[in-house]
């Protein structure tokens, strides 16, 4: 027994490295970092995207939205929390490397029997202080390993941190495009009831001169009410991304300015918007980093695990006194002290220790994998995202195309309407259909905006420079 532990102490002292495998950083295969198949659309570029990414709307209201939302939002307070209790894990893991020193004081008061007293006072009061001190010797290097899966824990955490504030700012800008494109689908369904309401009053017009059929009269009277309904939920729908609005920027629905939901139209970026390539997202994505760290993590507590194996040897010094008052405690006669070293060590019963190793490596090997998988949906977020914006465009310039041949249509209505050729209910059926065109336009807006949030999220979005309220 003697042999076999100078032995393993020997070949740790000779070693001087923390025992288990030593973390190697994964890097993206060549087709996860190159460009993504959606650049190909004229609407995006592969240059390094924006870090305050928001500025690309150029508005100064959603500046400041965004502001507020990174300094007061309860979602990134938690996580900014949640980021302090691992760094407060990774100082307690540090102090590990210093001698560990405890204090203690006893004061008491007691009866020692009639055989023990020799003649002296049988009650008496007793103060023992006392100075223990420990100090581990690192020589598996378990303290050390203990300390990198504490830092990689405090990364993990910065990284989700990071992440809860991309996904606060796109919810963010989300809630203020939904509200500016609410308002903008607003105005053009009251536009439409409004055209409605005027060919319902030409309709009844013509019934009472006899020259259209009741039917008629009822048929537009049943889609004014139609699209008449459809104005209370879109106000509805605005009213919510206020509100919504409101809670992200950690403020109750009364105290939102007014100036937050003053758009009447969701904001636009009228220039390709930068992406950059697979390898610049899995560099800024708070997700892939939080994931690699707790690869990292995992990593490491194999070593922690492993050290159970070899002895654990502490050196140690106590120091005392013990008197019947504090002069006697200070004295010479009383004073003790001891110097020595304890060595533990589960040999050979080594299964509990192996039990955890095995632990420890299938906790690292499922921390691969959710590695792995972050950065597959990191791609494949992105992708999804490049295509939506880019479909959405192309749909965009069809509604477009669609929208000029019905104001063209109405135009040529209301020319022949004062000629006398046609009636104005003619005139009033025509410019309905080119408000639908609106209104149809203004959805697509709405889809682009939103489309644009989800690429700048899946992008991994920026926080580190928050715009001046």
């Amino acid at each position: 027994m003697k042999q076999i532990l100078l032995a393993s102490l020997s070949a740790l002292a000779l070693s001087a490295c923390a025992v288990g495998p030593n973390y190697v950083a994964s890097t993206p295969t060549p087709k996860q970092a190159g460009p993504f198949i959606g650049t190909a659309s004229t609407a995006v570029t592969a240059a390094a995207p924006d870090d305050s990414w928001w500025r690309l709307y150029n508005d100064p209201v959603l500046d400041g939205l965004v502001a507020d939302a990174l300094k007061a939002n309860t979602d990134i307070r938690v996580a900014v929390a949640r980021l302090d209790a691992a760094r407060a894990s990774l100082k307690g893991a540090r102090n590990d490397l210093l001698p560990q020193t405890q204090l203690s004081a006893q004061p008491g008061y007691g009866r020692l029997p009639a055989i023990q007293s020799f003649g002296s006072q049988r009650e008496t009061e007793q103060l023992t202080l006392g100075l223990n001190v420990s100090y581990e010797l690192d020589l598996a290097g378990r303290v050390r390993r203990n300390i990198e899966a504490a830092k990689g824990d405090v990364s993990a955490a910065a990284g989700d941190a990071d992440a809860v504030r991309v996904a606060i700012v796109a919810q963010t800008i989300r809630a203020y495009v939904d509200a500016g494109a609410a308002a903008e689908r607003l105005a053009v369904a009251k536009r439409i009831v409004d055209l409605l309401d005027r060919s319902t009053t030409v309709t009844g017009k013509r019934v009472d001169a006899g020259r259209s059929e009741k039917l008629d009269l009822i048929r537009i009277t049943t889609l004014r009410d139609q699209r008449a309904a459809a104005v209370p939920q879109i106000e509805a729908e605005r009213q919510a991304a206020l509100f919504r609005l409101a809670t992200l920027t950690g403020r109750a629905p009364q105290e939102l300015p007014a100036e937050a939901g003053a758009r009447g139209d969701a904001p636009h970026i009228d220039q390709p918007i930068p992406v950059g390539d697979g390898r610049i997202l899995l560099a800024r994505r708070p997700d892939v980093r939080a994931a690699e760290r707790r690869l990292a993590a995992a990593t490491a507590r194999i070593g922690v695990a492993t050290a159970d194996l070899y002895p654990r040897i502490s050196l140690g010094g106590s120091v005392g006194s013990t008197g019947n008052s504090f002069s006697d405690v200070f004295g010479g006669g009383p004073f003790r002290w001891l110097v020595g070293s304890l060595i533990n060590w589960s040999f050979p019963n080594t299964s509990a220790a192996r039990a955890r190793i095995a632990g420890a490596e299938a906790d690292s090997r499922g921390a691969l994998a959710a590695f792995d998988g972050t950065v597959l949906q990191a791609l494949e977020e992105t992708e999804t995202a490049l295509s939506n914006y880019s479909h959405e465009i192309a749909r965009r310039q069809a509604l477009v195309a669609a929208r000029d041949g019905a104001e063209r249509a109405a135009k040529v209505t209301r020319a022949r309407q004062r000629e006398g050729t046609i009636d104005f209910l003619t005139v009033l059926d025509a410019e309905r259909t080119a408000a639908d065109a609106d209104a149809d336009l203004a959805a697509s807006d709405a889809r682009i905006a939103a489309a644009q949030v989800d690429l700048f999220r899946s992008l991994g979005g920026s926080w580190q420079a928050p715009p001046a309220a």
